[in-house]
């Protein structure tokens, strides 16, 4: 395993080339039979990689290859990138990475997670090289210490950075469920980190999960799709956070119009579930501070600000 990871991350590095086998065996203070055996095992896990004799090796252009160097290479910002080939969740990996002195700005990324988390206690199904997995950790949080505002500005990171490297136009369902053509592709998931002794919020983890090719979905999964093209994963990494990294450097005003018109449900009649308990209103739009404004059946006009609300559009009887 640690042979054929390093192989594959310096064939990155050397990715216009050809790298020999003599040199990767110095590289890594290995033989060259085992640098053969690892090339071969990358070949059949799917990697393209030309190998010509008198030449040495070269990792094609075409591979969807992902790993901390790849997605360092699309990142415009100053932060520290950690990838983990199978981890049980990034913003669990995030917080653990803070508990032993991170301080930083860093991207957790998981080429898989076993055990993906999602809002309200869900899982997030988070299967290997079909979808990205990503965690960006910031401190302080002075812009987005309000939860709805950093799932509002991680929505808008996720939909600039789709149409931007796709033909895609994905919506938003409030407050931070992505969608495309009906369908949920992403789901984001932040939490903050408080000190206890002065109460006040030195970190925000924003958990971001994308379905990028992920068709089959276990039975307890509902309404979910995915992208459904061919885009480098890492860079679709590196262009999330880096839209993230711009929105809380920036005013919110900069980015709500923007949410507001990637909005799929204003204007729609909605049933919000507080609890199991189903209450009924029109979404009229999004207020200033990201909360939904809403008209209740008996006319009443109140905004939604909790995160912990599902709202699901009402089916139009025909």
């Amino acid at each position: 395993m640690g042979l054929k990871n390093d192989v594959l991350t310096y064939l990155c590095k050397k990715q216009d080339s050809f790298v020999s086998g003599e040199e990767l065996a110095l590289e890594f203070g290995k033989s060259r039979a085992a640098v053969w055996k690892a090339v071969k095992s990358l070949q059949s896990e799917g990697y393209l990689i030309d190998a010509q004799t008198n030449k040495g090796y070269r990792l094609s252009a075409e591979n969807d290859v992902l790993n901390a160097q790849e997605i360092e290479k699309y990142i415009d910002f100053d932060c520290k990138v950690c990838y983990y080939e199978t981890l049980d969740s990034t913003n669990t990996q995030a917080k653990r990475l803070i508990n032993e002195g991170e301080n930083g700005v860093v991207l957790v990324v998981g080429g898989e997670q076993t055990a993906g988390r999602g809002r309200q206690g869900k899982s997030f199904y988070s299967p290997a090289k079909t979808g990205v997995y990503l965690s960006l950790v910031i401190h302080p949080m002075s812009r987005l210490q309000d939860a709805v505002t950093a799932t509002t500005a991680a929505a808008v990171a996720v939909c600039r950075a789709v149409e931007d490297l796709t033909d895609k136009k994905p919506g938003i369902k409030w407050v931070n469920d992505v969608y495309l053509d009906g369908r949920k592709i992403c789901g984001i998931l932040t939490e903050a980190v408080t000190d206890f002794e002065t109460q006040t919020v030195t970190s925000v983890i924003v958990g971001i999960g994308i379905n990028v090719s992920t068709e089959s979905f276990p039975d307890d999964v509902e309404n979910a799709s995915c992208l459904n093209v061919n885009v480098s994963r890492a860079r679709l990494i590196a262009a999330v956070a880096n839209e993230l990294n711009r929105i809380v450097n920036s005013s919110y005003e900069d980015y709500i119009d923007y949410y507001r018109s990637r909005s799929i449900i204003i204007g729609e009649d909605i049933d919000i579930v507080i609890n199991g308990e189903h209450t009924y209103a029109r979404a009229l739009g999004i207020d200033n501070q990201g909360g939904l404004e809403i008209q209740l059946s008996d006319g009443t006009l109140t905004t939604l600000h909790s995160g912990e609300i599902s709202i699901r559009k009402i089916k139009k009887e025909k």
